[in-house]
């Protein structure tokens, strides 16, 4: 049975919370992620997502100079390396999320997506499971 420390990434760039969504945006592009973790020495305070651009400052025609502090999510699932590989998995099924801070001592210490869980092991029941559940289309608009 793996561990989140297995898989995670650890590599992880981030911003900080007075970075402004431009920075933010950027880095996005440069890294080629759709999410990006907000530190202050290295403690999590947040996160900000393609998403979070688009329907808090876009469509609040913010400026792209607004502080990411005022659209990151601040209420976030997170892990610890020793997590195993199947309860991150259940825990992104349940929560409905894509990207999982793995934190240890209040620190950043990577960040576990479905696909590092899928490539980890595709026969790995939980993360099949996950998988497939989150990319399930939104019913929103049927």
């Amino acid at each position: 049975m793996g561990h989140i420390r297995d898989v995670m990434t650890t590599d992880v760039d981030y911003c900080s919370p007075d970075d402004n969504i431009f920075e933010v945006a950027v880095k996005m592009e440069r890294d080629n992620v759709g999410a990006v973790p907000i530190c202050e020495e290295e403690q999590l305070l947040g996160m900000v997502t393609d998403r979070d651009i688009v329907i808090r400052s876009v469509a609040k025609k913010k400026p792209n100079s607004t502080p990411v502090k005022e659209v990151m999510s601040e209420h976030l699932v997170t892990a610890t390396p020793d997590m195993t590989v199947q309860e991150a998995a259940k825990l992104m099924a349940t929560k409905q999320i894509r990207r999982l801070p793995v934190v240890e001592n209040n620190r950043l210490v990577g960040i576990c997506s479905l696909g590092d869980l899928a490539v980890r092991d595709s026969s790995d029941h939980q993360a099949g499971i996950a998988l497939s559940e989150i990319s399930e289309p939104s019913n929103v608009y049927h």
